[in-house]
């Protein structure tokens, strides 16, 4: 039983995937490139256009991030992808790569902001996310759709910035971030932590 038919029949179940399993392909990688392992581990593109499908059908309720911490050395960049570290460091790029894909496939931001902010914030019990309305909080980016970029290490913010995106041109540009309606300076971190629904 798929979580379609269970979701009918009235039992709480979400199915999600993420940036890398709708972007990357089996067939792009290639031997050592160890900074695509991740587990499940990366398909074959048929695969890749079934989970667009589940996306479309509602099947797949969200995007979420899987951001890995990995340090470069734990991933074993060239080598072998037995002992190299599992996960991808990509959560400064998954809008843009989302986006990336989705518009080829003639999705819109619309769709983005429900499967990256509307659903897990629902799923997460924030009341007061992932939603431009009264009563929630002003949590935005500014996007611009049509803005294209090549993914350079030097340029991204993670601590650690070995990514299978490296030389990649992808769509779609965050200009700012805002938080509680307040930009956000990024070398001042802030925010408050929290420990379940709101």
């Amino acid at each position: 039983m798929c979580s379609s038919d269970l979701q009918r029949d009235g039992v709480r179940v979400t199915a999600e995937s993420c940036p890398h399993y709708l972007a990357l392909t089996a067939e792009e990688i290639k031997d050592g490139e160890t900074a695509a392992k991740c587990s499940p581990p990366i398909r074959e593109a048929g695969n890749r256009e079934q989970l667009w499908d589940g996306l479309r059908s509602g099947v797949l309720g969200m995007v979420v991030s899987d951001h890995s911490p990995s340090t470069p050395e734990m991933k074993r960049p060239g080598g072998d992808f037995g002992p190299a570290w599992g996960g991808i460091s990509s959560l400064q790029l998954g809008l843009p790569v989302v986006w990336t894909q989705a518009r080829e496939r003639g999705f819109s931001l619309t769709d983005i902001a429900r499967w990256m902010a509307e659903q897990p914030a629902r799923l997460a019990g924030l009341a007061r996310k992932g939603e431009i309305a009264p009563g929630f909080d002003a949590d935005l980016c500014v996007f611009a759709p049509a803005g294209g970029f090549f993914v350079d290490p030097d340029l991204l913010r993670h601590r650690h910035t070995l990514t299978p995106y490296t030389g990649q041109r992808l769509t779609g540009q965050v200009r700012a971030t805002m938080l509680r309606g307040e930009f956000v300076d990024h070398d001042l971190p802030r925010g408050r932590l929290l420990t379940g629904p709101e």
